[in-house]
């Protein structure tokens, strides 16, 4: 069943705008789940009651200073912050038998009650019920990180489906921005409620997003998929605003299992059909999917958002709460500009552009920290550092949100055919949080202080600011993965992409896409001039 952020290529023909407005509205909110826990966390362990309810203390005040010596075991914040990454991984993968057997409505509802489980038990003031709450709703933002772009796929009108898709990573950044608006307005409260209210507002994320959906209708991909006919109309009446039985909704069905007859002539679409050499590439393609979406993650962008709070405290900066809701608008308005450069500017130009911002960026974060920014022994710091540090910092959110931001994710749901793409998206998305959580769990290893030799001492690189050369460089591989690996697909059907995979290399794929578009050239259309071609090129050799 085809699935992802793209969906098919049929869509639904919808004749209310405004219907299919509040439906995106609805479905963002799966990004606001995401979103907002990622921000949320960060500012959370660095809360001083959450410390003390959950850190050890350090008599020396080596480490702690800012918290009366309250600080987190660098394994330990590996753990809390990683682990809900973890989740969403097999969250992921659950993602296509949920929505196959359960459907793309009620897979949803159903995420969101897992998720809402996970919050509650993360209210506990014991370590195990905290971790074990971010592993639940891990699993629960998994699911939705799959069922939500397919189910919108599968119901928005054909010509405003890729803002839709944009509009999934915008949630993602408004919840981040949320989480810190939250953060920063009880992180001054001396009570339990300083880290529980923020945790507890998710309560409301999951109730907006599963209460909306139990007024929507099914897919009607998926009913027709599952045999119910009779379901499918009355679902695409609601969805076109136009009777069950009339002539519009007539074709739509018929449209529809015209589409999914011919998916199940092309193949089973098994997981290992995923990866075979097919004349559509459908290997490089499905790899392609899962890179794309570990070097997503690879920018380091989710090192501010995990610990930007805890990191611009070690460098100096006095309210890192400011500077970390900064970077969250600066992440939700450059992500606004994003969404309508897409289309304009082209989605693998975007990616070369926003990997080459990102890198020289960060590199200079890193020379800036390692010579003027680092604090001197008497604890002075240099605030012109600083604002550059923290300028650089916000150029370089800018530059993903534009670019690797949500065109990762539009490229995710184009590349694949069409009787892989729900397995090729839930494999791609399941990459992204396994690369989430390696490097969540890694980065305190990486930039924390070592304190090897001390009781219940960890043993760490202590890079700090250094931290940037690495993300520099990865970007750097970003850069090279999309030169290699990523056509531009800008203007193309799904049906083109096929072709253009089939026909044309990665590296001279925008010359192919623009003699497509000029000729208008699609498989049925291809197959004709190439037959053509044929009979010609015969008639000669007969007339020779």
């Amino acid at each position: 069943m085809a699935g992802g952020p793209s969906g098919t290529a049929e869509g639904v023909s919808n004749a209310s705008l405004a219907w299919a407005v509040i439906m995106s509205a609805f479905a963002a909110f799966g990004g606001i789940l995401f979103g907002y826990d990622t921000g949320t966390i960060g500012g959370v362990i660095a809360m001083q009651d959450w410390l003390n309810v959950f850190g050890q203390f350090d008599p020396t005040h080596v480490l702690g200073k800012d918290t009366n010596g309250m600080y987190l075991q660098t394994s330990d914040k590996s753990l809390v912050v990683s682990i809900l990454s973890a989740g969403t991984f097999f969250g992921a993968l659950l993602a296509f038998p949920m929505g196959q057997y359960v459907g793309r409505k009620w897979g949803i509802v159903a995420s969101c009650v897992v998720f809402a489980l996970g919050v509650g038990l993360q209210l506990d003031t014991k370590w195990t019920t905290f971790v074990v709450g971010r592993v639940i709703a891990g699993l629960g933002v998994g699911l939705v990180s799959c069922l939500v772009p397919m189910y919108q796929s599968e119901c928005s009108p054909k010509n405003i489906r890729g803002l839709i898709v944009g509009l999934y990573q915008l949630a993602i950044t408004i919840g981040a921005l949320l989480a810190a608006i939250v953060l920063n307005s009880t992180k001054g409260e001396n009570s339990h409620s300083a880290w529980r209210t923020p945790i507890a507002v998710q309560f409301a994320w999951a109730g907006i997003l599963g209460g909306g959906m139990m007024l929507l209708p099914e897919s009607p991909r998926y009913l027709l998929q599952r045999g119910h006919v009779d379901k499918a109309r009355r679902a695409l009446a609601r969805l076109t605003n136009r009777p069950a039985d009339s002539a519009e909704v007539d074709a739509e069905c018929t449209e529809i299992t015209l589409a999914l007859e011919e998916e199940r002539a092309i193949g089973s679409g098994s997981y290992a059909d995923c990866f075979k050499n097919t004349e559509l590439r459908s290997g490089l393609r499905t790899w392609t999917g899962i890179m794309l979406q570990g070097w997503q993650q690879l920018t380091g962008i989710n090192f501010i958002f995990y610990y930007g709070t805890t990191f611009f405290t070690s460098a100096g900066i006095k309210n890192p709460f400011i500077i970390t809701i900064i970077a969250d608008v600066v992440n939700t308005v450059m992500t606004i500009v994003g969404i309508n450069m897409i289309d304009r500017v082209g989605r693998r130009r975007l990616l070369l552009i926003g990997a080459v911002g990102m890198m020289v960026c960060e590199y200079i974060v890193a020379i800036v920290g390692v010579t003027a920014g680092h604090i001197a022994a008497d604890g002075s710091v240099n605030i012109d550092a600083q604002r550059v540090l923290i300028a650089f910092v916000c150029f370089y959110i800018a530059f993903f949100a534009t670019s690797w931001g949500p065109v990762a994710w539009v490229v995710t749901g184009e590349i694949f055919p069409l009787n892989i793409r729900a397995k090729g998206m839930s494999l791609s998305v399941a990459s992204n949080w396994l690369w989430n959580f390696g490097i969540g769990y890694a980065t305190p290893y990486l930039v924390d202080v070592s304190t090897k030799g001390q009781p219940n001492g960890v043993a760490t690189a202590g890079l700090g600011v250094k931290v940037f050369f690495i993300w520099g460089s990865t970007c750097l591989g970003c850069l090279v993965f999309t030169y290699f690996f990523i056509p531009e697909t800008k203007g193309l059907s799904l049906e083109q992409i096929d072709l253009l995979y089939k026909e044309s290399s990665i590296i001279n794929s925008n010359k192919y896409r623009k003699q497509m578009i000029a000729q208008n050239e699609t498989f049925v259309h291809h197959d004709k001039v190439t037959a053509s071609h044929d009979e010609s090129s015969v008639d000669r050799a007969e007339k020779a």
